[in-house]
């Protein structure tokens, strides 16, 4: 066992899968001599090689460009975008060409590329290195889009994703790199994609959230439990495939919903979660679902505390649910 930060876990996990599977590459830029911005690579250059952890230019849409190139030839790239507001360059390559190769091949090709970027705020980043895309992705048939809140959950996932056999991007929010600590096992652990976890189990109130926001959410529903509330944390861990029936259990359970994302409201991932609810299980709710979110405007960064949700606006959220 050993205590290890977001960051570390996602070092080890790489590190494990790249000692399993020789066919595992990384690329990216500055991830191999420096580590990565964040020091998320360190030392992998070192162990593996210049050929294994590739320092590439400064192009997001060549380097996905070539990690397509290279899943269809049998290699199993995992790329990175230094931050996930400059993984647009690449939008073209990854909505076009990465998330349609088996499809277009009529499943004669699959492209087992597993993109990783720092994603959200909570770093003082300002407008071009805070953003959460995640709902444009999600939007894209062919992809699947994970984002952990735990160090496990960051190594188990990550794990799962390398040996898949379709397109992954691995969201990680940044402000956890280094604020969050979890005893990890040594022991082999996979947490399969699409599965979500009860974070708290409670009565009163669903809380549907990921990402940065699960550790929020969890310390808003502490802070309701001294005034009587009993509010259950659904970590979704998977944006998509969507964990439908864990999202529909705990509603038909509490009978009222709050969903936590800092990404902004507008046709975000928020929207589409509660058009599902409303879709499958509407006889059961008992108050509107509300939407704890980002303001619709751009990142900001004097004013970033007042951008994000917080443990107050997830409560004032909460309290209108179950004062309706």
């Amino acid at each position: 066992m050993a205590v290890l930060t977001f960051l570390q876990a996602i070092n080890r996990a790489l590190r494990e899968e790249m000692r399993r599977d020789e066919r595992i590459l990384l690329m990216g830029e500055d991830i191999g001599r420096l580590g990565g911005v964040f020091r998320v690579t360190e030392g992998l250059q070192q162990e593996f090689g210049e050929e294994r952890v590739v320092d590439m230019p400064l192009n997001e849409c060549g380097i996905i460009g070539a990690a397509i190139g290279m899943a269809m030839t049998g290699l199993r790239p995992c790329p990175e975008i230094q931050f996930a507001d400059f993984i647009y360059p690449a939008f073209d390559q990854i909505i076009n060409e990465l998330a349609k190769v088996r499809y277009r091949s009529g499943g004669q090709f699959s492209a087992p590329v597993v993109i990783r970027t720092p994603c959200g705020g909570g770093i003082r980043g300002g407008l071009y290195h805070s953003q959460s895309p995640e709902a444009h992705f999600v939007h894209t048939a062919g992809l699947q889009v994970v984002m952990p809140s735990t160090p496990s959950d960051a190594r188990g996932l990550l794990k799962s994703a390398l040996r898949g056999e379709d397109p992954v991007l691995f969201l990680e929010p940044k402000r956890l790199y280094r604020s969050l600590k979890e005893e990890i096992s040594d022991e082999e652990c996979l947490i399969p994609i699409g599965v979500a976890r009860v974070a708290r189990e409670g009565a009163d109130a669903t809380v549907l959230t990921y990402g940065a926001m699960t550790s929020v959410c969890l310390d808003a529903a502490e802070l309701m439990a001294q005034g009587g509330s009993d509010l259950e944390v659904l970590d979704l861990r998977t944006l998509w495939p969507l964990d439908i029936e864990a999202v529909l259990a705990s509603v038909r359970k509490t009978g009222r919903v709050v969903v936590v994302h800092e990404a902004p409201r507008a046709c975000g991932y928020g929207a589409e979660l509660v058009a599902q609810i409303c879709e499958r299980v509407i006889e059961y709710l008992q108050a509107p679902v509300v939407r704890v979110t980002g303001p619709d405007t751009p990142f900001p960064f004097a004013q970033e505390n007042e951008y994000l949700p917080n443990v107050d606006k997830v409560v004032r959220g909460v309290q209108r649910v179950l004062k309706f």
